[in-house]
């Protein structure tokens, strides 16, 4: 992750985009200050539930050995506190 001014962003806006569809995330400042993040466009986006998940969904059956958390989509804790 990188973090650039915006006059700077505005001059390598299409190396940035670039940098961002090869899956860098990049955050804009203005006066040194966080403003916007470039964000490649499958980020964040759900991966499809698992089948024990499913099974819950549909039938309400609860197996605690099948279910694992997937914490790959939070944060880091830097870039948390930036909202």
């Amino acid at each position: 992750m990188q973090t650039i001014n915006l006059y700077d962003a505005k001059n390598r806006f299409s190396k940035l985009v670039d940098a961002a569809q090869e899956g860098e995330i990049i955050i804009i400042a203005r006066n040194g200050k966080p403003a916007a993040k470039l964000v490649p466009l499958d980020y964040g986006e759900r991966s499809a539930w698992s089948a024990s998940v499913q099974q819950f969904i549909e039938n309400g059956v609860y197996d605690e050995q099948a279910f694992t958390i997937d914490r790959s989509d939070l944060l880091p804790i830097p870039e948390r506190d930036l909202f």
